[in-house]
């Protein structure tokens, strides 16, 4: 045992005393099939969400009310398709408040640029439509608020902006609180679409959510819309409600 420890001993010595007389290594080679393995080429990828998929039994109407978007591409450069909008099944109107096509880039670890076209229509006994161009930006604010923010310009010069935000707050890895709020604003008067200029409305939810897998989760929740302006003026002049408060039964899922 001390013979073998001596010997180790004494070739670790001579191997330092090598390299300290300037003793050059021999020039690394890569192997062509390793570079192969480790240079692949860029992964392209996608995912669809149903980020909102509910049934609002409280409401007059009793509306179903989607938000759902799609995506493909790579780490930073993405086509996404997004859509939003809600169904009376009741009377059979309803409204797509929008269809998005939008080029993403990603200009940041957590953002993305996005340009695009969509079409907002509102359906029933009359039918109308709109459509514009848009850009915007969509990710992560600091502390982990999700941020969807977008400018839209339609065909006849008219201008929309709107902002969505998003909180998953974790009381366990399965059961989630999902706070959410949207607001409209417009610079100009829209009324075949039903929207004024002003702060047209402001929208507050809070989904409770339990992932029975990560892409299955069903939730329960309250949703309060309020209006204002001139878009609560047009709404009482239709004898409709100015703010409504509706429970929620879901479900969110991805693939």
């Amino acid at each position: 045992m001390k013979k073998s420890i001596l010997l180790a001993s004494a070739l670790l010595l001579s191997s330092l005393s090598w390299s300290q007389e300037g003793a050059e290594l021999p020039p690394y080679k890569p192997d062509p099939e390793v570079v192969k393995k480790v240079l692949l080429p860029p992964s392209r990828f996608g995912k669809l969400l149903f980020d909102l998929l509910e049934y609002r039994p409280t409401s007059d109407e009793k509306e179903v009310v989607y938000d759902a978007e799609f995506w493909y591409g790579g780490d930073f450069n993405r086509l996404w398709i997004e859509t939003e909008g809600e169904h009376s099944l009741k009377s059979g109107e309803g409204a797509l408040e929008r269809l998005d096509l939008y080029y993403a880039r990603l200009i940041s670890p957590f953002w993305d640029f996005r340009v695009g076209a969509g079409l907002q229509s509102v359906y029933g006994e009359a039918s109308e439509d709109r459509t514009y161009g848009v850009i915007g930006f969509q990710g992560l604010a600091p502390y982990w608020f999700e941020v969807d923010a977008n400018l839209r310009v339609d065909t006849d010069g008219k201008v929309t902006a709107d902002l969505e935000v998003e909180y998953d707050l974790l009381f366990t890895q399965r059961l989630i609180l999902q706070p959410r709020f949207e607001t409209l604003v417009a610079f100009n008067d829209i009324p075949e679409v039903g929207i004024w200029s002003g702060v047209n409305n402001v929208e507050l939810g809070a989904r409770l959510r339990y992932e029975i897998r990560r892409e299955f989760a069903p939730y329960v929740g309250v949703n309060w819309t309020t209006y204002f302006g001139e878009a609560r003026d047009a709404l009482k002049a239709a004898g409709e409600d100015t703010s409504v408060v509706d429970l929620i039964l879901g479900v969110r899922m991805w693939f």
